[in-house]
């Protein structure tokens, strides 16, 4: 009888081994216990530029955490953007109180941070450090310019940067401008270098350079005409906060009675013909202002202020304030408007309106209420507004100041007091909340308002020339808010409006 082959064959004792080897180890780690060290999987905005519209990131781990742990030991740099947590599972939302500052490069850092099965086991088994890179939009202003060289053309200067870029051509003269939510493109208002009518402005759009919703950037300059002034003169308008919709208020110019607000999109499908516009069937208005969720508009409108639906019938209301006689200014959630009362005695009052139905006085005036704006958070308990004290009765001397009302208290604050009788002061609050803009014009003396070369403010003054100034913002209970003097920039324009 032949001898058998060996029972094991090698490859049989490779493999046994390595069965006996993975078991030992298997072992090891039962007898040592759960020792995966716990990290971040996931950070929303890694490598990402964000806006003011960004107010909440999110990190996701790989393994449930210590939540605490992970509260007390984030970092954020170089500014500590306040915030609160909240949780699901093994997902953190850090949800910022405020916009973060423009212009700056930021890193989130988290060491230390313990996972949940090691505070509850005792061991000190703490997160792999992480840090994340994200960095906010660059600070850019635009505003017409004043100067020989670029007079009446729109222009663009990066804070940031340190850039300047003219826009629009010099045979267009810029009366009105809004930007686009993602700063990529402008919607403006000008008439013809050639006309001397100051009514006979059309609508057109203007790329900016700043890469949009698509990431990809156009280049800056390309001009496209939105709406002409063939039929109906082109009066004022407002863009949408989405920039889906524009609103229009238009004159026929063989009918002087045909006047009214008019709606078109703000943006074409480029299979598709060029948008027309439809007239918003209601009664006509004066002053308006599209409400932030882009649905219906706020106009001064016989008596009281109507916030009326853009799509639909516009005779039925959705609210009417028969009170009020201007709706200044919306938060950025929509759930408080600030709105003047006009008054029997020529003075004027400033309303705090909310959603809940109240009602709140902020102040009474002799003078104007020239604007108010809330600074851009949610839910804003500040509103700053640009008015003016009476002087002289006699002469109606006006003096401008810039004031901060704390919402919460009614407490004001004077921020900044102008020149007398500059009524025609534009100010902006930048988009982070932490800026603001304005300008001095300076008027020109005897001066032919109607000449085609002329610049000419809201009010038909003739513009001699203009500067530009930024002042930063405090919140409204520091101690160094007094201490805050404005800067004169080295540009030479009017009518400022930071870019989103």
């Amino acid at each position: 009888m032949s001898t058998n082959k060996a029972f094991i064959q090698p490859l049989d004792r490779v493999a046994i081994a390595l069965i006996l080897l993975l078991s030992l180890l298997i072992g090891f780690l039962i007898m040592q216990g759960d020792v995966v060290t716990a990290r971040v999987r996931d950070f929303s905005w890694q490598n990402q530029q964000i806006g003011a519209e960004d107010l909440a990131f999110t990190l996701t781990f790989s393994r449930p955490m210590d939540t605490k742990s992970v509260e007390d030991n984030l970092k954020i740099y170089p500014d500590d953007v306040e915030g609160k947590f909240s949780w699901a599972g093994r997902r953190m939302v850090y949800t910022l109180k405020s916009p973060a500052t423009y212009g700056i490069n930021y890193q989130v850092k988290l060491q230390g941070a313990k996972d949940k099965f090691s505070s509850i086991e005792g061991k000190n088994r703490v997160i792999q450090p992480f840090t994340g890179n994200f960095r906010t939009r660059d600070r850019i202003i635009s505003y017409i310019g004043a100067d020989p060289e670029n007079q009446g053309q729109l222009i663009l200067y990066n804070l940031t940067q340190g850039q300047l870029k003219v826009l629009t051509p010099k045979d267009l003269i810029v009366m009105d401008f809004k930007p686009f939510p993602d700063g990529d493109r402008i919607l403006f208002s000008a008439r013809s270098s050639k006309s001397q009518d100051l009514l006979s402005a059309q609508l057109y759009t203007v790329t900016t350079g700043i890469a949009g919703e698509s990431g990809q950037a156009q280049p800056p300059g390309k001009v496209d005409l939105t709406l002409d002034n063939k039929d109906y003169q082109n009066l004022k308008f407002d863009l949408s906060p989405d920039g889906e919709t524009i609103v229009v208020q238009r004159g026929n110019k063989a009918n002087p009675g045909d006047f009214g607000l008019w709606f078109m999109p703000a943006t074409s499908d480029k299979s598709e013909e060029k948008p027309t516009p439809k007239r918003l069937q209601s009664q006509p208005g004066g002053d308006f202002i599209i409400t932030p969720d882009s649905k219906a508009v706020a106009v001064a409108q016989g008596q009281g202020a109507a916030i009326l639906p853009i799509q639909g019938d516009a005779n039925k209301p959705l609210d009417f304030l028969p009170q009020f006689g201007l709706v200044q200014a919306f938060s950025k959630d929509g759930s408080q408007a600030a709105m003047v009362k006009f008054n029997t005695d020529y003075t004027r009052d400033l309303f705090l309106v909310t959603n809940q139905g109240i009602q709140k006085p902020l102040l009474k005036t002799p003078g104007s209420i020239i604007d108010c704006q809330f600074y851009p958070a949610p839910a804003s308990s500040t509103l700053y507004c640009l008015l003016t004290q009476l002087i002289s009765q006699a002469e109606y001397v006006e003096q401008p100041y810039v004031v901060a009302i704390d919402l919460k208290t009614g407490a004001q604050k004077p921020l900044l007091v102008l020149p007398i009788d500059q009524r025609n002061v534009q100010m902006s609050i930048s988009p982070d909340g932490s800026s603001l803009l304005f300008d001095q014009v300076k008027p020109q003396t005897n001066a032919d308002a109607s000449s085609a070369n002329t610049l000419t403010t809201d009010d038909g003054e003739a513009i001699a020339s203009s500067s530009l100034w930024f002042m930063p913002l405090l919140p409204i209970d520091d101690a160094a808010i007094n201490s805050i003097r404005p800067e004169k920039l080295p540009l030479v324009g009017f009518h400022p409006r930071w870019l989103p």
